[in-house]
């Protein structure tokens, strides 16, 4: 089984589409960086580019040319389990009656494993490891129109998926019934975009219209648009979209990402007063957290961390012998700020604790008198299930050490959690999935499937 974090693109009946999904893909990156693929379509042909790297390393101008076609779908990933292989990257094409169907998904299916080893025994061949394929693969073995086939197979897989399906006569967007993963509707002029985040509609000048609902299957052609709803379910979104991974640009399940991680650091900044000469953030997905501390607090906020953005995130990094060398290089801390001060830290979440505690030994070193580190969320004591790379409960620090444990661990000097409540208060909504944090899974009837 291999759960996916990635990012979608599409678009629908759009001049130069592959071009515009090249640049929705662009914007996604922060999403995904170990592949991307473009599919698009002239007519009842497919044209595909698929590599492994950044979206500007896997693609040049010879495959926008190549890439042709009023309509196309993209995908940036990276694997949170199994290999990293050409073959696994998406979007996947099958031909069916001698026609294409694409896929792009981002989440996970718990039950996928028992469902492939169903076909597997029926004589079903898979060409790859990905949820993506199986979903092909059950979709082709059912009867009625393509929405109708959809609707019966995702009843059956729950789980956490945002898909674009790709057909020569349409795009078929679809959200899981729990909502865990956000999808949006576009629209520029005539045409129709899909997204994972609204930050990449700005880059095509499109037009944030709405997310796409839990449970809907929104299916674009040349007639326009209709929607078909999966089984309801509650509505589950994964709260780490807002806390981490989405970016601060973007509408995330109806938020503002930025005012909602304004709103963490505010929320900190109430529940935990401390005396400080400095405010600095864990560039990036700290800034707003910081920000928002600072302004609360009136400690001022400074620029105490130096980041490359010539490296990729180490959180999603497979390796840690790769983690901790890229620590060093990603980070480099402003002395002659520090030196001497009090210095208030403030990080989105702990995860293994190993890059923290290597950031504080480098504040340590450049002379900080004291380090208090506020974390703005509570602690992740549990994996992910639903399409977030999160080590094993027994890799998670928070899952075996209090809180006083892991700040003589981190060494510093206070060490501070969000409170549920406050990080409730924070994102404005109280539905949101939280299992990372206390256990309680949506989908636990799956969880070891």
């Amino acid at each position: 089984m291999r759960k996916e974090f990635c990012g979608l693109f599409g678009v629908w009946n759009m001049p130069q589409a592959a071009e515009k999904v090249f640049l929705g893909l662009y914007s996604l990156q922060h999403r995904g960086q170990e592949s991307a693929g473009i599919v698009s379509c002239l007519k009842h042909e497919f044209f595909s580019k698929k590599g492994m790297g950044l979206v500007n390393e896997v693609f040049d101008a010879e495959d926008m040319r190549r890439l042709r076609g009023s309509s196309a779908i993209g995908h940036v990933r990276y694997s949170t389990s199994g290999s990293s292989s050409f073959g696994n990257i998406q979007p996947i094409i099958v031909h069916y009656q001698n026609s294409p169907i694409a896929i792009a998904h981002n989440g996970n299916i718990p039950s996928a494993v028992k469902w492939r080893e169903k076909l597997e025994k029926e004589g079903i061949i898979f060409s790859t490891e990905t949820d993506s394929e199986l979903i092909l693969k059950m979709l082709v073995r059912e009867e009625g129109t393509w929405e109708e086939r959809l609707k019966k197979v995702l009843d059956r897989l729950k789980g956490a998926f945002s898909l674009i399906l790709f057909f020569p006569e349409k795009i078929i967007a679809v959200r899981d019934s729990y909502g865990f993963r956000p999808l949006s509707l576009g629209r520029k002029e005539d045409s129709a975009v899909i997204s994972s985040e609204t930050c990449a509609f700005d880059i095509i000048d499109a037009e944030h219209e709405r997310d796409i609902e839990p449970g809907e299957i929104l299916v674009i052609d040349e007639n326009g648009e209709r929607s078909l709803s999966l089984e309801p379910r509650p509505h589950r979104p994964c709260i780490f979209e807002l806390i981490y991974f989405s970016r601060p640009d973007s509408q995330v399940f109806s938020q503002s990402v930025y005012q909602t991680r304004l709103n963490m650091g505010w929320e900190l900044a109430r529940e935990k007063k401390i005396k400080a000469d400095l405010v600095m953030s864990v560039p990036d997905s700290a800034n707003m957290q910081a920000m928002g501390y600072s302004k609360k607090s009136g400690i001022p906020l400074e620029t105490g961390l130096m980041r490359s953005h010539y490296i990729g995130r180490t959180f999603i990094e497979p390796h840690q012998d790769i983690r901790d060398f890229r620590v060093k290089i990603k980070f480099s801390p402003v002395g002659q700020l520090l030196k001497g001060k009090r210095v208030i830290v403030i990080d989105d979440s702990i995860v293994r604790g190993t890059t923290s505690k290597k950031l504080v030994n480098m504040i340590r070193k450049a002379g900080a008198r004291e380090i208090h580190f506020l974390v703005a969320s509570p602690p992740i004591k549990h994996s992910c299930y639903y399409g977030i790379d999160t080590p094993t409960d027994s890799e998670l620090i928070a899952n075996h050490l209090s809180v006083d444990e892991i700040a003589e661990y981190l060494g510093v000097d206070t060490l501070q959690y969000l409170s549920m409540d406050g990080l409730l208060r924070a994102c404005k909504k109280t539905d949101y999935c939280l299992s990372c944090f206390n256990n309680d899974y949506p989908l636990r009837e799956n969880k070891n499937e």
